[in-house]
């Protein structure tokens, strides 16, 4: 029952819930997720997409994903711009209007407001608004 952004995207017909993510994990890894959880939810609403390997969080399009391993989050974040910070571990371009940048998260503090901050962004390009802009060169 999953959305899809176009019409004939490739997928695999399997169902995968937050829960089957949860199971077995670290209590201090779920509990990261669930502040995650809660940064995105700050933004406004949204719907989990969970597929085999991630647990997506879409909009209109899907903006952000974490996959929850025994030392934290690992995820990305689509964001308009490049960010050069040593907390994402990887930037690459996704398209000529997106950046995804990957993380790793395995504590607390560092889901914080510079963090926040970049959710926001994410959730902004969910909603589509990075296809209002020009696209940069």
């Amino acid at each position: 029952r999953r959305r899809f952004a176009r019409t004939n995207q490739r997928h695999v017909c399997e169902t995968w819930t937050v829960d089957d993510h949860l199971r077995g994990k670290p209590a201090a890894t779920v509990d990261l997720y669930r502040r995650f959880v809660r940064v995105v939810e700050a933004c406004g609403p949204f719907e989990y997409s969970p597929t085999k390997r991630q647990i997506g969080f879409q909009l209109r399009r899907i903006f952000a994903g974490v996959k929850l391993t025994d030392r934290g989050l690992e995820g990305y974040l689509d964001i308009a711009r490049r960010i050069e910070s040593p907390r994402f571990r990887d930037v690459v371009p996704y398209t000529k209007r997106l950046f995804v940048h990957h993380f790793r998260i395995s504590s607390p503090e560092e889901l914080d407001e510079e963090f926040a901050g970049w959710v926001r962004e994410s959730y902004a390009v969910g909603e589509g608004k990075h296809l209002e802009q020009p696209v940069l060169r």
